[in-house]
């Protein structure tokens, strides 16, 4: 059994045999996370993965169904390091997947530098509003603002963690876009895949992916665009796949 607290709940991770600790009132994945994990690169059978802004643990748990490496996740919220921590233990996978509870900031001199083959990040997208504008839920308003740590934190801090060959992807919007490759480029982490993604046909893309190396060669490559719903308001069949079909 697992241990559940106030509003938590433990939902089914997209259409696999594994649950996870979600909380309406505190954090609960969004298609952003599934994107991401399903975009970027892991390798299948070792290596070291590591998680920024974590959450309850949602990446690093459909990146284990991809690879047998070991992974990590980093998350500053007690209460969203608790979720993460007990849905990796309720899937009995404390073998391959630690939590550990950190700022992003510093994380690098409690862990080490240039240890990981991958570093993925799905960081807080928008600036700090005043006062008057923030969510009044602390958790929330952290998860969706840059309170604890910006953008140039996590592009930072990745560059820090990454080895010298290994590769970083992030999830945003696309309004950042220019603020990511710029960044990426002043931390050596070269962008080598970015990915639109868009709501349905004829919409402006609403996410990014984008992926780098660090200390790669220019040659970036924009893929075909990722829709999410048909015409008639329904996953496309690529979105299917990624949601409910293989690894």
């Amino acid at each position: 059994m697992v241990h559940l607290e106030g509003d938590e709940r433990l939902d089914y991770l997209l259409a696999e045999n594994m649950k996870i600790i979600q909380s309406p009132s505190a954090f609960a994945f969004s298609l952003d996370a599934v994107l991401l994990a399903k975009f970027t690169y892991v390798p299948i059978q070792k290596g070291n993965i590591i998680d920024l802004c974590t959450g309850n643990g949602v990446i690093p748990l459909l990146l284990s169904l991809r690879t047998k490496g070991n992974i990590t996740g980093i998350e500053i919220q007690e209460k969203l390091y608790s979720m993460a921590k007990r849905s990796v233990e309720y899937n009995h996978l404390q073998h391959r997947i630690s939590i550990i509870k950190g700022d992003i900031r510093n994380i690098a001199d409690q862990i080490g530098y240039g240890k990981f083959d991958v570093v993925t990040c799905n960081p807080p997208y928008f600036p700090t509003p005043s006062k008057a504008e923030i969510n009044e839920n602390e958790h929330l308003a952290i998860a969706r603002h840059e309170i604890l740590c910006t953008l140039e934190d996590a592009i930072k801090s990745s560059s820090q963690l990454v080895k010298p060959g290994g590769k970083v992807s992030f999830v945003h919007r696309p309004q950042r876009l220019l603020d990511i490759l710029l960044l990426m480029r002043k931390y050596n982490i070269e962008p080598k895949r970015l990915r639109f993604v868009y709501p349905k046909l004829n919409k402006e893309a609403n996410t990014i992916l984008v992926e780098g190396i660090k200390n790669g060669n220019p040659d970036l490559k924009v893929l075909p665009p990722l829709y999410v719903y048909d015409e008639n308001n329904e996953y496309t069949k690529e979105m299917k796949e990624i949601l409910y079909g293989g690894k």
